[in-house]
């Protein structure tokens, strides 16, 4: 190994680089109040589920209407009623249930009836605008009003 004096055990540095604490990626002294964009990261990271695929892209402003995301997912063989899209606790959640028809004999089975659920952390002030089911593609849009520029002085008191 690279940078281990010899007789050094490196099954040692393996043990203490795998032990080690995650150091928070906002801990400048800067940045004050953001441990709850850190959990969010946290909980987004862990969602690293493939099923359904999506796209996420950037739609411009048109006719007085904001600049807009819209996030599309692939969920061929699912209909309006198998498919649920929710606001949670600052998260948009969308779920898709199927159920197997029982009636039906396959002869082979490639495309399995399966259950999803996929989340995404929205930021304050995000507001879904719709979602539009076609051709087995989901559709959600979403748009983040222009903040409100706040500029505030602050009263400096003296003491003697």
């Amino acid at each position: 190994m690279v940078g281990v004096p010899i007789g050094a055990p490196a099954k040692s540095l393996i043990k203490d680089f795998a032990t080690m604490s995650r150091v928070p990626s906002l801990s400048s002294p800067f940045l004050l109040g953001f441990d709850e964009i850190e959990r969010a990261l946290d909980r987004v990271s862990k969602a690293a589920d493939g099923y359904p695929p999506y796209n996420i892209e950037r739609l411009p402003r048109e006719g007085g209407n904001p600049e807009r995301l819209r996030i599309t997912l692939a969920v061929a063989g699912f209909t309006r009623d198998q498919l649920d899209v929710s606001i949670e606790e600052s998260q948009l959640v969308i779920r898709g249930r199927q159920q197997d028809d029982k009636a039906r004999q396959y002869l082979h089975r490639g495309i399995a009836a399966r259950q999803f659920q996929r989340t995404f952390v929205l930021a304050d002030g995000m507001e879904v605008l719709g979602a539009d089911l076609n051709n087995g593609l989901l559709a959600i849009d979403l748009a983040r009003p222009e903040p409100e520029r706040l500029v505030k002085t602050i009263a400096i008191t003296q003491h003697e």
